[in-house]
């Protein structure tokens, strides 16, 4: 942006957020009302289009089985792009570019450390890849989320600077120790992995993904590395009155605990969020509102540089972004470690 459009934009910003400065905080002024005075209003949303235009040849649409469920930011010519690992839940996965063009993609790496996938495209085609800037953006300063075509999905405020987030991920049971040592459910969360998979009170956990777990203390600890989205096999032993205990496998999808304990007025408020909301080596926050499916695109401060890759929508007015320092820093490993693969 060149001086006479910062001008513009921190006249507009001024105007149509209706903000005051004091005491180094920025305050909303009671009298922000009416619909023209939203940070979105048509001016403002006017003045960043040029920056989200710059770089909509470069952001695309994940669909997992058959459904839109993330943004992926292209990260090389030749046909990688990076988006959210635990929004893949299904086959067939494509990519939708900019202008329409749907594609056959697969999985090539993944971090699930921070719930990164990189997709390669099956097809022979260019791609414009972004340029990641490590950048830390000031608190108070604005953010831009563009989306597939280049419209801004929205514009935030960054509020909290880069910090890790301890993962919350959770099967949804209490557990005892049976007399025989084994690991007995005491009680199942509503609304759980555990609760949605069959799971009930008494059952018996005696192997996760096909390994066996002696006790309690050994399910907990294997729970304990699953992230929220991770999907993990149950082998449960269950009393039968008439057939003594019977085996039976199970598919159970780890919910991160913030959802599971969500009320159903804590839902309305909150709005749909990402399935995995925790669990980041180190995100900075804002208060744009993403959609899940918008998150996997980039973020762009006011010059135009790419600061980091959105990667959960975690509140009401709660977005989390990796910076662009660790994306970097997972992406070179990523397509080492894929194009060493093809």
């Amino acid at each position: 942006m060149n001086s006479s459009v910062h001008r513009r934009f921190a006249r507009s910003v001024a105007r149509g957020l209706g903000m005051v400065i004091a005491a180094g905080w920025i305050m909303v002024a009671a009298e922000i009302a009416v619909a023209d005075e939203r940070r979105d209003n048509s001016e403002m949303m006017q003045l960043i289009r040029p920056l989200s235009d710059s770089v909509q040849y470069s952001v695309a649409q994940v669909l997992s089985g058959g459904r839109p469920v993330a943004l992926a930011t292209v990260v090389s010519s030749d046909g990688y792009l990076l988006t959210k690992r635990s929004e893949l839940s299904g086959d067939p996965i494509r990519i939708r570019l900019h202008d329409g063009r749907l594609y056959p993609a697969r999985v090539a790496s993944v971090r699930r450390q921070n719930d990164l996938a990189l997709l390669r495209v099956d097809a022979d085609v260019s791609l414009k890849p972004l340029q990641l800037v490590d950048h830390k953006p000031s608190i108070a300063s604005f953010l831009i989320s563009p989306g597939r075509t280049g419209r801004p999905v929205g514009i935030g405020v960054m509020g909290v600077g880069a910090r890790k987030i301890e993962h919350q991920g959770r099967l949804g049971v209490i557990l005892n120790d049976s007399p025989d040592g084994r690991a007995l459910v005491e009680e199942v969360y509503p609304n759980s992995g555990a609760d949605s998979a069959g799971v009930v009170r008494g059952d018996l956990i005696i192997a996760i993904n096909g390994i066996h777990e002696s006790n309690k203390t050994s399910v907990i600890e294997t729970l304990r590395d699953m992230f929220p989205g991770d999907e993990v096999r149950l082998t449960i032993l269950r009393t039968n009155r008439s057939s003594g205990l019977d085996t039976l496998e199970m598919d159970a999808r780890i919910r991160d605990f913030h959802l599971i304990r969500e009320s159903e007025n804590d839902s309305r408020v909150n709005g749909p969020r990402s399935d995995r909301l925790s669990g980041f080596d180190r995100v900075f926050q804002h208060d744009t509102v993403l959609d899940p499916d918008e998150c996997g695109g980039p973020v762009l401060d006011t010059s135009g540089r790419v600061i980091g890759i959105n990667i959960a929508r975690a509140g009401r007015v709660v977005s989390y972004a990796l910076p662009s320092s660790l994306v970097i820093s997972e992406l070179t490993s990523m397509l080492q470690e894929a194009r060493g693969a093809e």
